[in-house]
């Protein structure tokens, strides 16, 4: 049995990891269009800052099948190696990405979503967090990130959370043992 000082540390494990990740950027909404979707833009020019390679970038309706399949289609894809949804996480009766990302998923990796409200609640908005249902986990081999869709939401979640750790969630799931 190995002893803590023998055990891969988180840096070890973020050297290991691979140097750029290819992601899919989808923006859930009834009413964006690519010219006014700036949590979208925003969302591509974070993951570029920080060196990921955008491979798709869609707009698709709050609609549960539609979405459920978008994942499908694209954890088949093996140019797309993660998915990163912004939009449809409220509680409104239209919201219906939580409930799509959530029943697509093989694992699920809850402390995003925990982290994400714990961080919005301290730094943003207050009590108000509780009404955020961002959600992460894996399809297959594909890592999957869902953020509401505001760009305040979209920055949070991107500088704070997942642009610093998505090689490491890479190295995860491609580790063999």
């Amino acid at each position: 049995m190995s002893t803590p000082s023998e055990l891969p540390s988180v840096e070890q494990h973020r050297q290991e990891a691979p140097s750029s990740v290819r992601c899919m950027v989808v923006t859930v909404s009834d009413t964006r269009t690519p010219d006014t979707d700036k949590s979208g833009a925003l969302m591509r020019e974070l993951l570029e800052q920080g060196g990921y390679q955008i491979v798709r970038y869609e707009i698709v309706k709050d609609e549960y099948d539609q979405i459920r399949e978008m994942i499908r289609e694209a954890a088949q894809d093996s140019n797309v190696e993660a998915i990163l949804f912004n939009g449809g996480t409220g509680i409104a009766p239209r919201d219906t990405t939580y409930e799509a990302v959530r029943d697509s998923l093989d694992k699920e990796m809850p402390g995003f979503g925990e982290i994400f409200r714990y961080l919005s609640f301290a730094e943003d908005i207050g009590p108000a967090a509780i009404l955020s249902r961002a959600v992460a986990g894996v399809v297959g081999t594909t890592a999957v990130f869902s953020t509401p869709g505001s760009s305040g939401a979209v920055k949070l979640a991107m500088t704070r959370i997942i642009v610093p750790e998505l090689r490491h969630v890479m190295r995860e799931i491609y580790k063999k043992s």
